[in-house]
């Protein structure tokens, strides 16, 4: 079976090298390559560091746009399927119509369509996560359900996260094409779905008003954009002590080794380690001993 794929993050990468080892790859289709870090030197998409870390002689493309030429010239590959994870722009008709269209979306559908399942997955709270495979058609995430794997939660951070749900996809896939002249699509409750949106670096900004909520953001937005208070302050490493009792929003409650307790307006949260802007990360308790904050004091 002749495969295209056509995804460009992490995640993508290790589907990819999943179907390396037992399946054709005639090429890849990823972003292009953008400028990234400190420096701002361009940095290639992870399935195209992939490939040229294997010196694998498959074509790779990086369209800007998926206009009728790019079509047309995927269609001259002539291959049976293609593999669609995390590429990151929505499929016109004309790509569609080359061959069955499979896409492996990180979150069990029709709940979480769109461009930030699993973060959005960790900040409801779900008990479970999990990667769909499904049939593409025109629209977002609406194709028929091919299969499916889950898992319960785990308070993975979205990094952790990220990795669990990329294995899992690799072998969905492989099981998929074993079997997909027996499978039958499972159709989408279109009533039961949700949608989640490109994740921005200002959802990132916090306030001590919820416990239980600070603590699912960062969870989920560990890696980018990170949580930070109004000063630039950068939350780190933090877990819910209770979730219930009002306290003064951001007052040190107490300290312990390299932690400190920090009210909310709803409940408390132990913070691990700090990050003051264009600084390095440290511990929680060495921070305040630097600010001569103490007990009592409010952390901004």
């Amino acid at each position: 079976m002749r495969i295209v794929f056509m995804g460009t993050p992490d995640y993508a990468a290790v589907i990819l090298e999943s179907l390396l080892e037992s399946h054709e790859i005639c090429a890849l289709v990823c972003q292009e390559d953008k400028r990234a870090g400190r420096d701002m030197r361009l940095k290639a998409p992870a399935t195209k560091e992939l490939l040229q870390s294997r010196s694998l002689k498959i074509p790779i493309f990086q369209p800007k746009i998926l206009d009728r030429a790019f079509a047309e010239e995927l269609a001259a590959l002539q291959c049976d399927i293609i593999i669609v994870a995390a590429y990151g722009k929505i499929l016109p008709k004309a790509v569609l119509d080359i061959a069955p269209c499979i896409n492996l979306h990180a979150s069990i559908l029709p709940k979480f369509r769109g461009a930030s399942p699993i973060q959005q997955s960790i900040l409801q709270g779900e008990k479970y996560f999990g990667v769909s495979a499904m049939q593409m058609q025109e629209g977002l995430d609406c194709g028929e359900i091919l299969g499916f794997k889950v898992i319960s939660n785990t308070q993975q951070n979205a990094i952790e996260l990220f990795a669990s749900l990329a294995k899992m996809a690799g072998e969905l896939t492989l099981e998929y094409l074993e079997r997909f002249k027996t499978i039958k699509p499972l159709a989408q409750i279109d009533a039961d779905c949700s949608y989640c949106k490109k994740i921005k670096k200002e959802w990132g900004l916090v306030e001590f008003d919820c416990a239980q909520s600070l603590v699912r953001k960062s969870l989920a937005y560990s890696g980018w954009p990170e949580i930070y208070l109004q000063s630039g302050l950068k939350l780190k490493k933090l877990t819910l002590k209770e979730s219930q009792e009002a306290h003064t929003k951001g007052k040190i409650l107490a300290m312990r080794e390299n932690e400190i307790c920090v009210g909310c307006n709803k409940g408390s949260i132990w913070i691990a380690a700090l990050q003051a802007p264009s600084k390095k990360e440290m511990s929680a308790y060495a921070y305040v001993q630097g600010k001569r904050l103490k007990v009592g004091d409010i952390l901004e």
